[in-house]
């Protein structure tokens, strides 16, 4: 581990902990050259597959792209970020659980969608008018339809 203040690699654990929500190993370090405290934090590498895009194209999952999607359809609604963060939460581990090198990028859609119609009945259709391609209001109507069908 680099010294973040003079790039030495030597250095020593100081103190570890179990981070606040369980998930992490938190490291206090020393650094052996300038002595210099400094904080690192140790998670598990999770394996998460590949997304398949509807063209064809392979690109990396991305927590984030998912992340910025809900938080576009949720724009000004009362949904808190820790419960999008949660949402986000569930769908990756359903990708990772699905234990599939590659997955296609209408299964993580359809996730985010049936997460959504949970949360948030118009941060659903929000997202869902983009997600389905709604291309004249008849189809937006019926998607209105279905989801009031639903409740």
């Amino acid at each position: 581990m680099k010294c973040p203040f003079c790039a030495d690699t030597e250095n020593r654990v100081i103190d570890s902990r179990i981070s606040k929500e369980g998930n992490a190993i938190r490291r206090r370090r020393e650094c052996a050259a300038c002595g210099k405290r400094f904080t690192t934090y140790e998670f598990v590498e999770e394996v998460l597959p590949m997304v398949v895009k509807k063209d064809g194209r392979r690109e990396a999952f991305d927590r984030s792209k998912i992340l910025t999607g809900i938080k576009k359809a949720c724009e000004k609604r009362p949904v808190s970020i820790d419960a999008i963060e949660a949402v986000v939460d569930r769908i990756e581990r359903s990708c990772q659980e699905s234990q599939l090198k590659e997955i296609p990028s209408t299964f993580v859609g359809e996730r985010v969608m049936q997460e959504l119609h949970d949360l948030d009945k118009v941060a659903y259709v929000r997202f869902a008018s983009v997600y389905r391609q709604f291309r004249d209001a008849n189809e937006f109507f019926d998607e209105l339809k279905d989801l009031l069908k639903t409740k």
